[in-house]
Protein backbone atom coordinates (compact mmCIF):
# COMPACT_ATOMS: atom_id res chain seq x y z
CA UNK A 1 0.00 0.00 0.00
CA UNK A 2 2.90 2.37 0.67
CA UNK A 3 4.20 1.84 -2.85
CA UNK A 4 0.72 2.39 -4.30
CA UNK A 5 0.39 5.65 -2.35
CA UNK A 6 3.47 6.89 -4.17
CA UNK A 7 1.96 6.03 -7.54
CA UNK A 8 -1.71 7.02 -7.34
CA UNK A 9 -3.11 10.35 -6.20
CA UNK A 10 -5.37 9.93 -3.17
CA UNK A 11 -8.68 11.60 -2.32
CA UNK A 12 -9.52 12.65 -5.88
CA UNK A 13 -13.16 13.32 -5.06
CA UNK A 14 -12.61 15.81 -2.26
CA UNK A 15 -9.75 17.44 -4.17
CA UNK A 16 -12.25 18.15 -6.98
CA UNK A 17 -14.59 19.84 -4.51
CA UNK A 18 -17.20 17.11 -4.85
CA UNK A 19 -19.30 15.46 -2.16
CA UNK A 20 -18.75 11.86 -1.10
CA UNK A 21 -22.32 10.74 -0.37
CA UNK A 22 -24.52 8.45 -2.48
CA UNK A 23 -25.71 9.87 -5.82
CA UNK A 24 -29.23 9.70 -7.19
CA UNK A 25 -30.32 7.16 -9.82
CA UNK A 26 -33.06 9.48 -11.13
CA UNK A 27 -30.92 11.18 -13.81
CA UNK A 28 -30.51 7.73 -15.41
CA UNK A 29 -34.20 6.76 -15.48
CA UNK A 30 -36.44 9.82 -15.19
CA UNK A 31 -38.16 10.85 -18.48
CA UNK A 32 -38.73 14.31 -17.01
CA UNK A 33 -35.03 14.72 -16.23
CA UNK A 34 -34.14 13.55 -19.74
CA UNK A 35 -36.37 16.24 -21.27
CA UNK A 36 -34.64 18.85 -19.13
CA UNK A 37 -31.28 17.55 -20.37
CA UNK A 38 -32.53 17.88 -23.95
CA UNK A 39 -33.50 21.52 -23.55
CA UNK A 40 -31.01 22.80 -20.99
CA UNK A 41 -27.88 20.81 -21.86
CA UNK A 42 -27.92 19.40 -25.37
CA UNK A 43 -29.54 22.41 -27.02
CA UNK A 44 -27.09 24.82 -25.38
CA UNK A 45 -23.74 22.99 -25.18
CA UNK A 46 -21.26 22.52 -28.01
CA UNK A 47 -21.39 18.94 -29.33
CA UNK A 48 -18.80 17.08 -31.41
CA UNK A 49 -20.03 15.53 -34.67
CA UNK A 50 -16.76 14.36 -36.23
CA UNK A 51 -13.35 15.40 -37.47
CA UNK A 52 -12.17 17.49 -40.41
CA UNK A 53 -10.66 14.40 -42.05
CA UNK A 54 -14.26 13.45 -42.89
CA UNK A 55 -14.45 16.55 -45.12
CA UNK A 56 -10.92 16.58 -46.58
CA UNK A 57 -11.54 18.70 -49.69
CA UNK A 58 -13.88 21.38 -50.98
CA UNK A 59 -17.32 19.97 -51.60
CA UNK A 60 -16.88 16.89 -49.41
CA UNK A 61 -19.67 16.25 -46.92
CA UNK A 62 -21.16 13.79 -44.47
CA UNK A 63 -24.63 13.51 -43.00
CA UNK A 64 -25.75 12.60 -39.50
CA UNK A 65 -28.89 12.58 -37.41
CA UNK A 66 -28.72 14.34 -34.05
CA UNK A 67 -31.37 12.32 -32.24
CA UNK A 68 -31.50 14.52 -29.15
CA UNK A 69 -32.48 17.42 -31.47
CA UNK A 70 -34.70 15.24 -33.71
CA UNK A 71 -32.69 16.77 -36.54
CA UNK A 72 -30.86 15.55 -39.65
CA UNK A 73 -27.74 17.58 -40.50
CA UNK A 74 -25.17 17.77 -43.27
CA UNK A 75 -21.58 18.88 -42.62
CA UNK A 76 -19.80 20.34 -45.64
CA UNK A 77 -16.44 21.78 -46.59
CA UNK A 78 -17.81 24.56 -48.73
CA UNK A 79 -16.38 25.93 -51.96
CA UNK A 80 -14.69 28.70 -49.98
CA UNK A 81 -13.00 26.04 -47.79
CA UNK A 82 -15.11 26.58 -44.69
CA UNK A 83 -16.35 23.66 -42.57
CA UNK A 84 -20.04 24.30 -42.01
CA UNK A 85 -23.01 22.30 -40.74
CA UNK A 86 -26.55 22.84 -42.01
CA UNK A 87 -29.95 21.51 -41.09
CA UNK A 88 -30.49 18.89 -43.78
CA UNK A 89 -33.98 20.20 -44.44
CA UNK A 90 -35.46 21.82 -47.54
CA UNK A 91 -37.17 25.19 -46.84
CA UNK A 92 -39.87 24.39 -49.41
CA UNK A 93 -41.76 21.51 -47.79
CA UNK A 94 -39.35 20.23 -45.13
CA UNK A 95 -37.98 17.24 -47.02
CA UNK A 96 -34.49 15.90 -46.27
CA UNK A 97 -32.17 17.21 -48.98
CA UNK A 98 -28.97 15.14 -48.87
CA UNK A 99 -29.64 11.41 -48.73
CA UNK A 100 -26.10 10.00 -49.07
CA UNK A 101 -24.05 9.32 -45.92
CA UNK A 102 -20.97 10.99 -47.44
CA UNK A 103 -19.65 12.23 -50.73
CA UNK A 104 -18.55 15.29 -52.65
CA UNK A 105 -20.76 17.82 -54.40
CA UNK A 106 -20.81 21.44 -55.50
CA UNK A 107 -24.60 21.48 -55.24
CA UNK A 108 -27.34 19.60 -53.42
CA UNK A 109 -30.77 18.92 -54.90
CA UNK A 110 -33.91 18.07 -52.96
CA UNK A 111 -35.44 15.06 -54.72
CA UNK A 112 -38.99 16.05 -53.77
CA UNK A 113 -39.30 19.09 -56.09
CA UNK A 114 -35.73 19.54 -57.37
CA UNK A 115 -34.87 22.68 -55.47
CA UNK A 116 -31.10 23.14 -55.82
CA UNK A 117 -28.66 24.55 -53.25
CA UNK A 118 -24.98 25.42 -53.48
CA UNK A 119 -22.74 23.62 -50.99
CA UNK A 120 -22.51 26.85 -48.97
CA UNK A 121 -26.27 26.57 -48.39
CA UNK A 122 -27.43 29.28 -50.81
CA UNK A 123 -30.57 28.50 -52.81
CA UNK A 124 -29.56 28.25 -56.47
CA UNK A 125 -32.64 27.21 -58.41
CA UNK A 126 -36.41 26.69 -58.08
CA UNK A 127 -38.32 24.85 -60.80
CA UNK A 128 -41.26 26.96 -62.01
CA UNK A 129 -40.14 29.84 -59.82
CA UNK A 130 -42.53 32.21 -61.61
CA UNK A 131 -45.50 30.41 -60.10
CA UNK A 132 -44.45 31.23 -56.51
CA UNK A 133 -45.61 34.31 -54.62
CA UNK A 134 -42.58 36.62 -54.37
CA UNK A 135 -40.34 33.93 -52.85
CA UNK A 136 -37.20 35.42 -51.28
CA UNK A 137 -34.43 33.10 -52.49
CA UNK A 138 -31.86 34.72 -50.18
CA UNK A 139 -33.98 33.74 -47.17
CA UNK A 140 -34.61 30.21 -48.42
CA UNK A 141 -31.18 28.63 -48.35
CA UNK A 142 -30.24 25.70 -46.15
CA UNK A 143 -30.31 26.91 -42.57
CA UNK A 144 -26.80 26.99 -41.09
CA UNK A 145 -25.94 25.57 -37.69
CA UNK A 146 -23.35 27.30 -35.50
CA UNK A 147 -20.13 25.43 -36.34
CA UNK A 148 -16.60 25.74 -34.99
CA UNK A 149 -13.49 23.57 -35.19
CA UNK A 150 -11.04 22.87 -32.38
CA UNK A 151 -7.94 20.74 -33.02
CA UNK A 152 -9.65 19.11 -35.99
CA UNK A 153 -12.80 18.25 -34.02
CA UNK A 154 -16.00 19.68 -35.52
CA UNK A 155 -18.42 21.12 -32.96
CA UNK A 156 -21.97 22.35 -33.49
CA UNK A 157 -24.45 24.26 -31.33
CA UNK A 158 -28.25 24.21 -31.59
CA UNK A 159 -28.70 27.83 -30.49
CA UNK A 160 -29.18 30.24 -33.38
CA UNK A 161 -26.68 32.53 -31.66
CA UNK A 162 -24.70 30.49 -29.09
CA UNK A 163 -24.49 32.14 -25.70
CA UNK A 164 -20.76 31.36 -25.62
CA UNK A 165 -18.33 30.47 -28.39
CA UNK A 166 -16.45 27.19 -28.50
CA UNK A 167 -13.22 28.70 -27.13
CA UNK A 168 -14.99 29.97 -24.02
CA UNK A 169 -16.96 26.74 -23.69
CA UNK A 170 -13.82 24.57 -23.68
CA UNK A 171 -11.83 27.02 -21.54
CA UNK A 172 -8.69 25.61 -19.95
CA UNK A 173 -9.40 22.17 -21.40
CA UNK A 174 -9.13 23.59 -24.92
CA UNK A 175 -5.90 25.40 -24.13
CA UNK A 176 -4.35 22.41 -22.37
CA UNK A 177 -4.93 19.96 -25.22
CA UNK A 178 -4.20 22.32 -28.10
CA UNK A 179 -1.18 21.63 -30.27
CA UNK A 180 -1.23 17.85 -29.91
CA UNK A 181 0.17 16.06 -32.94
CA UNK A 182 -2.97 14.06 -33.67
CA UNK A 183 -1.54 11.00 -35.40
CA UNK A 184 -3.10 8.76 -38.06
CA UNK A 185 -6.29 10.78 -38.34
CA UNK A 186 -6.80 9.78 -41.98
CA UNK A 187 -7.24 6.10 -41.13
CA UNK A 188 -9.60 4.76 -38.52
CA UNK A 189 -11.68 1.85 -37.30
CA UNK A 190 -15.29 2.84 -36.63
CA UNK A 191 -17.75 1.10 -34.30
CA UNK A 192 -21.39 2.06 -33.74
CA UNK A 193 -24.17 0.51 -31.68
CA UNK A 194 -27.67 1.38 -30.49
CA UNK A 195 -27.99 0.36 -26.86
CA UNK A 196 -30.87 0.18 -24.40
CA UNK A 197 -29.21 2.37 -21.80
CA UNK A 198 -29.14 6.01 -20.75
CA UNK A 199 -26.28 7.96 -22.32
CA UNK A 200 -24.69 8.53 -18.90
CA UNK A 201 -24.60 4.77 -18.24
CA UNK A 202 -22.56 4.48 -21.46
CA UNK A 203 -20.30 7.38 -20.49
CA UNK A 204 -19.82 5.90 -17.01
CA UNK A 205 -18.63 2.61 -18.50
CA UNK A 206 -15.69 4.40 -20.10
CA UNK A 207 -15.02 6.72 -17.14
CA UNK A 208 -13.45 4.44 -14.54
CA UNK A 209 -11.01 1.54 -14.32
CA UNK A 210 -12.40 0.00 -11.12
CA UNK A 211 -14.35 -2.47 -13.28
CA UNK A 212 -11.41 -3.67 -15.37
CA UNK A 213 -10.21 -6.58 -13.20
CA UNK A 214 -13.76 -7.99 -13.04
CA UNK A 215 -15.25 -7.19 -16.48
CA UNK A 216 -12.05 -7.64 -18.52
CA UNK A 217 -10.00 -10.33 -16.72
CA UNK A 218 -8.95 -12.15 -19.89
CA UNK A 219 -8.44 -9.15 -22.18
CA UNK A 220 -6.86 -6.19 -20.35
CA UNK A 221 -7.22 -7.10 -16.68
CA UNK A 222 -3.51 -7.71 -16.20
CA UNK A 223 -2.44 -4.65 -18.17
CA UNK A 224 -4.40 -2.08 -16.12
CA UNK A 225 -3.84 -3.77 -12.75
CA UNK A 226 -0.99 -5.54 -10.97
CA UNK A 227 0.03 -6.86 -7.57
CA UNK A 228 0.96 -3.29 -6.66
CA UNK A 229 -2.45 -1.98 -7.79
CA UNK A 230 -4.89 -4.92 -7.88
CA UNK A 231 -8.01 -2.73 -8.13
CA UNK A 232 -6.68 -0.52 -10.93
CA UNK A 233 -6.78 2.75 -9.04
CA UNK A 234 -6.15 5.78 -11.28
CA UNK A 235 -2.93 7.75 -11.28
CA UNK A 236 -4.66 11.13 -11.14
CA UNK A 237 -7.65 13.21 -12.24
CA UNK A 238 -7.80 16.87 -13.26
CA UNK A 239 -10.87 19.08 -13.75
CA UNK A 240 -11.63 22.34 -15.58
CA UNK A 241 -15.26 23.33 -15.17
CA UNK A 242 -17.33 20.51 -16.71
CA UNK A 243 -14.33 19.07 -18.60
CA UNK A 244 -11.74 16.68 -17.20
CA UNK A 245 -8.73 14.41 -17.61
CA UNK A 246 -8.25 11.01 -16.00
CA UNK A 247 -4.89 9.19 -16.04
CA UNK A 248 -5.07 5.42 -15.75
CA UNK A 249 -2.64 2.96 -14.24
CA UNK A 250 -0.78 0.53 -16.47
CA UNK A 251 1.25 -2.50 -15.45
CA UNK A 252 4.80 -1.93 -16.76
CA UNK A 253 5.66 -5.55 -16.01
CA UNK A 254 2.94 -6.98 -18.24
CA UNK A 255 4.06 -9.69 -20.64
CA UNK A 256 1.87 -11.93 -22.82
CA UNK A 257 1.13 -15.33 -21.24
CA UNK A 258 3.36 -18.17 -22.35
CA UNK A 259 0.54 -19.82 -24.30
CA UNK A 260 -0.43 -16.59 -26.12
CA UNK A 261 1.77 -17.34 -29.10
CA UNK A 262 0.07 -14.97 -31.57
CA UNK A 263 0.21 -12.06 -29.14
CA UNK A 264 3.86 -12.74 -28.36
CA UNK A 265 4.67 -12.83 -32.06
CA UNK A 266 2.71 -9.65 -32.81
CA UNK A 267 4.36 -7.59 -30.08
CA UNK A 268 7.87 -8.98 -30.48
CA UNK A 269 10.39 -6.17 -31.00
CA UNK A 270 7.57 -3.62 -31.25
CA UNK A 271 6.95 -1.30 -28.32
CA UNK A 272 3.40 0.05 -28.43
CA UNK A 273 3.40 1.11 -24.79
CA UNK A 274 0.48 -1.17 -23.90
CA UNK A 275 -1.80 -3.73 -25.52
CA UNK A 276 -4.22 -1.00 -26.61
CA UNK A 277 -1.60 0.47 -28.90
CA UNK A 278 -1.66 0.18 -32.67
CA UNK A 279 1.54 2.06 -33.43
CA UNK A 280 5.16 1.95 -32.33
CA UNK A 281 5.91 4.47 -29.58
CA UNK A 282 9.09 5.47 -31.43
CA UNK A 283 6.92 6.68 -34.29
CA UNK A 284 4.59 8.50 -31.89
CA UNK A 285 7.24 10.66 -30.25
CA UNK A 286 5.80 14.02 -31.38
CA UNK A 287 2.40 13.06 -30.05
CA UNK A 288 3.70 11.65 -26.75
CA UNK A 289 5.93 14.66 -26.08
CA UNK A 290 2.94 16.96 -25.60
CA UNK A 291 2.83 18.09 -21.93
CA UNK A 292 -0.88 17.24 -21.55
CA UNK A 293 -0.24 13.56 -22.24
CA UNK A 294 0.82 11.52 -19.19
CA UNK A 295 1.02 14.73 -17.12
CA UNK A 296 2.72 12.98 -14.16
CA UNK A 297 5.27 11.37 -16.53
CA UNK A 298 4.66 8.14 -14.66
CA UNK A 299 6.20 4.86 -15.75
CA UNK A 300 2.89 3.30 -14.66
CA UNK A 301 0.85 5.35 -17.14
CA UNK A 302 -1.44 3.46 -19.55
CA UNK A 303 -3.61 6.20 -21.07
CA UNK A 304 -5.38 9.50 -20.46
CA UNK A 305 -9.12 9.94 -20.82
CA UNK A 306 -9.77 13.55 -21.85
CA UNK A 307 -13.45 14.47 -21.69
CA UNK A 308 -14.92 17.46 -23.51
CA UNK A 309 -18.27 17.71 -21.74
CA UNK A 310 -20.82 16.43 -22.31
CA UNK A 311 -20.28 13.58 -24.78
CA UNK A 312 -16.76 13.44 -26.25
CA UNK A 313 -14.20 11.11 -24.65
CA UNK A 314 -10.71 11.23 -26.21
CA UNK A 315 -8.43 8.41 -25.09
CA UNK A 316 -4.73 9.18 -25.46
CA UNK A 317 -2.44 6.16 -25.22
CA UNK A 318 1.21 5.42 -26.10
CA UNK A 319 0.09 3.77 -29.33
CA UNK A 320 -2.30 6.48 -30.51
CA UNK A 321 -5.70 7.91 -29.70
CA UNK A 322 -9.33 6.99 -30.05
CA UNK A 323 -12.64 8.56 -29.14
CA UNK A 324 -16.13 7.76 -27.88
CA UNK A 325 -19.24 9.84 -28.55
CA UNK A 326 -22.57 9.25 -26.83
CA UNK A 327 -25.76 10.38 -28.59
CA UNK A 328 -28.92 10.26 -26.43
CA UNK A 329 -32.04 8.97 -28.19
CA UNK A 330 -34.38 8.60 -25.23
CA UNK A 331 -34.09 8.25 -21.47
CA UNK A 332 -32.97 4.62 -21.90
CA UNK A 333 -31.63 4.46 -25.46
CA UNK A 334 -28.29 5.72 -26.80
CA UNK A 335 -26.33 5.65 -30.05
CA UNK A 336 -22.68 5.06 -29.24
CA UNK A 337 -19.79 5.78 -31.61
CA UNK A 338 -16.16 4.77 -31.18
CA UNK A 339 -13.35 5.60 -33.58
CA UNK A 340 -9.80 4.24 -33.38
CA UNK A 341 -7.07 5.92 -35.40
CA UNK A 342 -4.37 3.58 -36.63
CA UNK A 343 -1.42 3.93 -39.03
CA UNK A 344 -1.47 2.24 -42.40
CA UNK A 345 0.55 -0.99 -42.00
CA UNK A 346 3.71 -1.09 -44.10
CA UNK A 347 4.89 -4.60 -43.22
CA UNK A 348 3.32 -7.99 -42.62
CA UNK A 349 4.37 -7.76 -38.96
CA UNK A 350 2.60 -4.43 -38.53
CA UNK A 351 -0.48 -5.89 -40.19
CA UNK A 352 -0.46 -8.84 -37.78
CA UNK A 353 -0.13 -6.53 -34.78
CA UNK A 354 -3.03 -4.39 -35.97
CA UNK A 355 -5.24 -7.42 -36.60
CA UNK A 356 -4.63 -8.51 -33.01
CA UNK A 357 -5.33 -4.96 -31.83
CA UNK A 358 -8.66 -4.85 -33.70
CA UNK A 359 -9.72 -8.24 -32.37
CA UNK A 360 -8.84 -7.27 -28.80
CA UNK A 361 -10.58 -3.89 -29.05
CA UNK A 362 -13.75 -5.47 -30.42
CA UNK A 363 -13.82 -7.98 -27.58
CA UNK A 364 -13.23 -5.30 -24.93
CA UNK A 365 -15.95 -3.06 -26.34
CA UNK A 366 -18.38 -5.95 -26.43
CA UNK A 367 -17.65 -6.68 -22.77
CA UNK A 368 -18.31 -3.03 -21.89
CA UNK A 369 -21.40 -2.21 -23.92
CA UNK A 370 -23.33 -5.40 -23.17
CA UNK A 371 -22.87 -4.70 -19.46
CA UNK A 372 -24.45 -1.24 -19.85
CA UNK A 373 -27.84 -2.70 -20.76
CA UNK A 374 -27.77 -4.85 -17.65
CA UNK A 375 -26.93 -1.76 -15.60
CA UNK A 376 -29.86 0.17 -17.07
CA UNK A 377 -32.29 -2.66 -16.29
CA UNK A 378 -31.04 -2.72 -12.72
CA UNK A 379 -31.44 1.04 -12.29
CA UNK A 380 -34.95 0.95 -13.71
CA UNK A 381 -35.90 -1.88 -11.34
CA UNK A 382 -35.92 0.78 -8.58
CA UNK A 383 -34.53 -1.60 -6.01
CA UNK A 384 -32.35 1.33 -4.95
CA UNK A 385 -32.65 5.08 -5.37
CA UNK A 386 -28.94 5.86 -5.05
CA UNK A 387 -25.54 4.58 -6.15
CA UNK A 388 -22.46 4.24 -3.97
CA UNK A 389 -19.38 5.64 -5.75
CA UNK A 390 -15.78 5.11 -4.68
CA UNK A 391 -12.92 7.55 -5.17
CA UNK A 392 -11.78 5.96 -8.44
CA UNK A 393 -15.23 6.67 -9.88
CA UNK A 394 -14.73 10.41 -9.47
CA UNK A 395 -15.38 11.05 -13.18
CA UNK A 396 -18.91 9.71 -12.83
CA UNK A 397 -19.63 11.94 -9.85
CA UNK A 398 -18.09 14.93 -11.64
CA UNK A 399 -20.18 14.35 -14.76
CA UNK A 400 -23.43 14.01 -12.79
CA UNK A 401 -22.61 17.19 -10.89
CA UNK A 402 -22.18 19.22 -14.07
CA UNK A 403 -25.12 17.68 -15.91
CA UNK A 404 -27.29 18.73 -12.98
CA UNK A 405 -25.78 22.20 -13.01
CA UNK A 406 -26.67 22.65 -16.71
CA UNK A 407 -30.14 21.21 -16.21
CA UNK A 408 -30.88 23.84 -13.55
CA UNK A 409 -28.90 26.84 -14.85
CA UNK A 410 -30.76 29.82 -16.32
CA UNK A 411 -27.87 30.58 -18.70
CA UNK A 412 -24.83 28.90 -20.21
CA UNK A 413 -22.58 31.32 -18.33
CA UNK A 414 -24.16 30.20 -15.06
CA UNK A 415 -23.81 26.55 -16.05
CA UNK A 416 -20.11 26.97 -16.87
CA UNK A 417 -19.12 29.22 -14.02
CA UNK A 418 -21.56 28.33 -11.27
Amino acid sequence: MTELAGICTSDLTRSAGLGTGPVSCEPYRSPEYFEREREQLFKRAWLTVGRIEQVPEKGSFFTKTIEIWNTPIVVVRTSDDKVQAFYNVCPHRGNQVVLEERGRASRFMCNYHNWVFRNDGRLFGIPDEANFFDVDKKACGLRPIATEVWEGWIFINHQAVPEVGLTEFLGEFGRRFSGISWENTETSLYFEAHLDANWKVLADAFSETYHIPSIHPATIGKTFASQVNPHSRPLDALFWGPHRQFSTFGNPEYAPPEDAMVEKMAYANRDTGNVLGAADTAGMSRYLDHPAINPKQSRYWALDIAVAFPTLHINLSPGGFWSHRFWPISVNRTRWEAEFHVPRPTTAHECLQQELYVARIAEILLEDVTNTERTQRGIEARAFDTMQLQDGEVQIRHNLHHVDRWVNAASVSEALNG
